[in-house]
């Protein structure tokens, strides 16, 4: 299999790490589509220094957690983003109060710094502490400390 096609098969075997970390981190589809794009480029830069000593799935999250902390400071520069509310997701099992609902969870984790914005996003995909710490570059223990946090700060706003 050539580098093109093993490169190929990875992005499309774990293209949702990219597309969540995209959402959380943007709020317009054509920013989401620009750092996609981003991503994927960074990948593929990055392909060759992949020695397989972690996980694929830990090597996508930092590169792409890093290439969105970076296109999170130009779009901040920018200044300007237009919401996603009226934006209605087309699937077959569209339940539209469950919609609402990670609605309002995706608003609260926008609002959360870009730092929180990962570590949760990372802790609701269901990543042990290890792995989180080892994609973040936080101790374990710090994960554990900042997830607690970053849980009772959403738990706040979101009974607000």
């Amino acid at each position: 299999m050539s580098k093109e096609e093993s490169f190929t098969r990875i992005i499309r075997d774990n293209e949702g790490i990219i597309y969540k970390i995209t959402r959380i981190y943007t709020s317009t589809v054509e920013d989401q589509n620009d750092l996609y794009q981003e991503i994927v480029f960074q990948l593929w830069k990055s392909f060759d220094s992949f020695r397989g000593d972690a996980k694929v799935s830990t090597w996508m999250y930092r590169i792409a957690l890093n290439t969105a902390l970076f296109h999170s400071k130009r779009a901040k520069k920018r200044g300007y983003n237009v919401s996603l509310d009226g934006v209605v997701l087309q699937h077959e099992n569209y339940d539209p109060v469950f919609e609402e609902r990670l609605k309002v969870v995706y608003e609260q984790i926008r609002s959360l710094n870009d730092i929180e914005k990962g570590i949760i996003l990372l802790f609701l995909e269901g990543k042990k502490h290890e792995e989180i710490a080892s994609i973040t570059g936080f101790s374990k223990s710090n994960i554990g400390t900042r997830i607690g946090r970053i849980k009772e700060k959403l738990r706040k706003q979101i009974i607000k």
